[in-house]
């Protein structure tokens, strides 16, 4: 008990010596500055440093602090442009679907309006044979929808081909570029008749073959719009077929032959129409003669007859 109040003792004199120490500082401060001086610089050398350096780490930790905070901010904004992106990209796509998609509708309603004559019904190719080109495919319509066998299809500007076979909801239809197609066709400035064959090897270089044209008094030229045939089993006259990009006088110098570029894209279909109406044919007399029928005798799908076969019909026909 003794110690500790001799401690206590000790600390009020300590304590009472230190404020009398800065009671003098104090006054000798006021009536004398010069004699502290010495006090301020050695304080001044020594603290200022430590301050200095207190004050730039302070900076350099609310630096980081706020780096860290700029990159979590950053971060976030980030992530929601990309999600922006994602979905401006997908909307962009969808878009670019659509515009194709109504420039295709916009051309079938352009064909629509072409041929107005015909009932027609729209469908959208579903399958395809294996390769690149549409020689034959199926579409979504079928009986159901009116739809039969040897109706026309067209599509992008003219003829696509003839339908082959139909089920309740879909049907499938041989392009003309198949090899096993045979259009009778003539050339809509002189009604001369001619035959195009399906030939998948020549469409890859854009062309159709065109055999057996009778052309007399050189009247056709490179150019010319064929379209389908008057005398047709069952195509209906007057459809595009394409224009003619080459001709040449065949070997017997009685007919002549050469090529077509079609006007539909038949790496790219996607809709068609069909004709909702049935060619009606009527074979004339000299059909009972034995006359080649273009594309009714050979039969819509069959191989055109040799320059050979064709002269001597015509001589059995005479």
């Amino acid at each position: 008990m003794k110690k500790t109040t001799n401690d206590n003792l000790k600390n009020k004199y300590l304590l009472a010596v230190l404020s009398v120490v800065c009671i003098l500082l104090i006054v000798v401060s006021f009536i004398e500055s010069s004699a502290v001086a010495p006090v301020k610089q050695v304080s001044g050398f020594l603290i200022t440093p430590v301050q200095k350096g207190i004050n730039g780490f302070g900076s350099w930790l609310s630096g980081l602090t706020d780096n860290f905070e700029d990159a979590e901010t950053l971060r976030k904004e980030n992530v929601e442009l990309q999600a922006r992106v994602d979905t401006l990209t997908e909307e962009n796509s969808q878009l670019i679907q659509d515009r194709e998609e109504l420039r295709r509708l916009r051309e079938l309603f352009e064909l629509d309006e072409q041929y107005d004559e015909y009932e027609k019904v729209g469908a959208r190719v579903i399958a395809k044979e294996s390769g690149n080109w549409f020689q034959l495919f199926t579409i979504d319509k079928g009986s159901n929808d009116g739809i039969k066998p040897d109706m026309n299809v067209i599509s992008g500007g003219g003829l696509v081909g003839i339908v082959t076979e139909t089920g309740p909801n879909w049907a499938t239809v041989r392009s003309i570029i198949d090899d096993n197609s045979n259009v009778s066709a003539m050339v809509s400035t002189t009604s001369d008749q001619c035959i195009i064959a399906g030939d998948l090897r020549l469409i890859d270089e854009g062309s159709l073959n065109l055999v057996k044209l009778t052309d007399a008094d050189n009247k056709v030229h490179v150019g010319d719009k064929v379209v389908t045939s008057y005398i047709s089993e069952k195509f209906l006259p007057g459809i595009l077929i394409g224009y003619i990009s080459e001709l040449g006088n065949d070997a017997n110098n009685l007919t002549k032959s050469g090529y077509i570029t079609p006007v539909v894209d038949f790496r790219h279909l996607q809709e068609v129409l069909v004709i909702l109406e049935l060619k009606e044919y009527v074979p004339s007399d000299s059909v009972s003669t034995g006359t080649f029928q273009q594309d009714g005798g050979a039969g819509e799908g069959a191989e055109p007859q040799s320059e050979a076969e064709t002269e001597s019909e015509t001589d059995t026909a005479q």
